[in-house]
Order: structure tokens, then C-alpha cells, then sequence
């Protein structure tokens, strides 16, 4: 594209292209006056220097009005179109057509989120939005703020109070956390009992490595620990471990659900006193009034809320 040399636009005044244009149409300094509600002589006066930009005399009197000159007759062909464009740009905002649009958006979340939401939210947009593809972008509770600082994702949907000015959070669902199990590895039956669940070991997500979490805190107000057996930053890899040892897993209750269908797993209530979770919604503000994001925020906050019977 060709450079645009800004003081050459710093002389201009667009609504003298909008007189230009007027004029042409009406021919007469009055009607034109008339049609842009100014008086007859802001019009002359913009006439003045309209002929002082192009050069030329642009338009002459004559007995039937004002006639163009070529000159005027070649702008206004040339411009008409051009603020047509304008005027739509300014004034027209891009709807944005899920049925038939092609859109790619970028969705920061955590893998236990992913794998309670997208196989509903790709199902749904399947039926009703088959052009729109989904990237995930890897954004846990520490990461989600800074990704979308940097806009590295169109929407968030995140866990955690954290945010800035530069973003929104809307918070969607709040929900608590359940213990699970393989019973075959261990022989029990909920309710879970808190002498029972310091008596086996754990596996723990931590997205900072670390190797406790507010449950430990809660636990040693009692006097109390429990051995974690096993750290690592994803949920995904716990079922499978369950599975294979005698381990307790503290997860959110978003997962509990179709993780005790898929792998046959026991659930319980966590035998201690722990906050709940919330997961909202996070974007940039620069995409508050952008129609694709609102309408992928409205999608996801219907998703959200239809699960949410669910974890009660």
C-alpha cells in the first residue's frame, strides 16, 4: 500500500467534500445551504476555499444555476464513491453472522476446563456455527491475566479474582471441589471421612509446582497432614493414575461428573473446609463492543450456566 504523507491531510476538511458533493447535486448555494442547515455564507465561504484547494473555479453561474467544471464533474466522481465508504466505516458496524461468517477464535483456559466445556461448546457450534474454528490457548489462574493483557486470546475463561485495568472479568459460576477415588485401589465408600482421607496419599495440581495447597493449610489448623504423593500442573493425567494406585485426587467439580462416568471413579464431599472456585469470564477491553467477541462471550456464558445445575 502506498504511504500516506499526513500533512498533505492536515489541509483538509472533509466536510468541504461534503459541500463539493451538495453542490453538485442541488447547484445552487442556496438549497445547498439549506440542505446542510448552515447559512448561505458558510457555504460560499467553503466554496471559497474548495476553489483554493483544487484551483480551480469549480463551479460558474449560469442561467440554469450553478454549473460544474470538468475539474468539479472529475472530483465528484472520484469522491462519491470514496465517502460512501466512509460514511459506512464511521457509522456501520460489521455484523457478525455466526451462521455463515468464518471466524478462528482463541479461548485461554486450563485443561480441566477445556475438558469440562469443549466438547459441548465444539458440539454446539457445529450445529449452529459451522464456519468458526476454536484454537485453545494454555492459560491457568497465573497466566490468564498477562495472556490477555497481551491480547494472545480473544476471551478467557478463567479461575481467580485477579485482573486490571485493562480487562474485564465477569464472574459466571461459583462451585466447590470433590474428592475422588478409584475403589478398587482403595476400599471405601462416601461419605469420605477425614481420618480416612489423611490415611491415604494424594495427588495434587499445582500450576506452580509447589507441593500444598489451601487444603493442606485447612488440614494443619487441625493438626493435621497428608502425604502428597504426586505433583504436576494438569488434571488430565489423574484419572489415570487412580486407576493404578491407591490414591485420593481433590479436583473441581466440574470434572467429577464425566470423570465418574468415563473411568468409573467414587466421589465425595472434601472432608475439610475449603473455598469455593469461581470461573468467569475475561477479555481486553479494547474487545468489549467487538460483535465476534460478543457473541463468543454470550455463547460461552449460556454454556457455563447451562452446566452449572450440574455441579449442585
Amino acid at each position: 500500500m502506498q504511504s500516506i504523507n499526513e500533512n498533505d491531510f492536515s489541509r483538509i476538511d472533509l466536510n468541504l467534500l461534503v459541500v463539493l458533493l451538495v453542490m453538485f447535486e442541488v447547484r445552487s448555494v442556496t438549497q445547498a445551504a439549506h440542505r446542510l442547515y448552515l447559512g448561505q455564507p458558510a457555504v460560499s465561504a467553503a466554496l471559497k476555499r474548495l476553489r483554493e484547494m483544487f484551483d480551480d473555479p469549480l463551479f460558474v453561474r449560469a442561467s440554469n444555476g450553478m454549473t460544474p467544471t470538468p475539474r468539479a464533474e472529475q472530483l465528484v466522481q472520484q469522491f462519491a464513491p470514496l465517502m460512501q465508504d466512509l460514511h459506512r466505516v464511521i457509522f456501520t458496524q460489521q455484523p457478525f453472522n455466526a451462521a455463515q461468517d468464518s471466524h478462528s477464535f482463541r479461548i485461554g483456559m486450563s485443561d480441566w476446563l477445556e475438558h469440562w466445556l469443549m466438547p459441548d461448546l465444539l458440539a454446539e457450534l457445529a450445529r449452529v456455527a459451522p464456519n468458526i474454528e476454536v484454537k485453545v490457548i494454555a492459560a491457568d489462574p497465573w497466566q490468564a491475566v498477562p495472556l490477555m493483557e497481551q491480547q494472545q486470546a480473544d476471551v478467557a475463561i478463567a479461575v481467580g479474582n485477579e485482573t486490571s485495568r485493562d480487562l474485564t472479568r465477569e464472574k459466571i459460576l461459583r462451585a466447590g471441589f470433590s474428592t475422588l477415588w478409584d475403589r478398587q485401589q482403595i476400599s471405601l465408600n462416601a461419605p469420605l471421612t477425614l481420618e480416612q482421607f489423611v490415611r491415604y496419599q494424594h495427588a495434587l495440581v499445582s500450576y506452580r509446582g509447589v507441593s500444598e495447597s489451601a487444603l493442606d493449610r485447612q488440614l494443619q489448623q487441625q493438626g493435621l497432614t497428608r502425604r502428597v504423593r504426586y505433583v504436576t500442573p494438569n488434571f488430565s493425567s489423574l484419572p489415570l493414575l487412580l486407576k493404578r494406585l491407591p490414591l485420593f485426587a481433590t479436583v473441581p467439580q466440574g470434572l467429577v461428573e464425566s470423570w465418574r462416568e468415563l473411568y468409573d471413579l467414587n466421589a465425595a464431599p472434601v472432608p475439610v473446609s475449603m473455598p469455593d472456585y469461581e470461573v468467569s469470564l475475561l477479555w481486553h477491553n479494547a474487545r468489549s463492543e467487538d460483535a465476534a467477541n460478543c457473541w463468543l462471550r454470550d455463547m460461552l456464558r449460556r454454556l457455563i450456566q447451562r452446566k452449572t445445575p450440574h455441579l449442585t
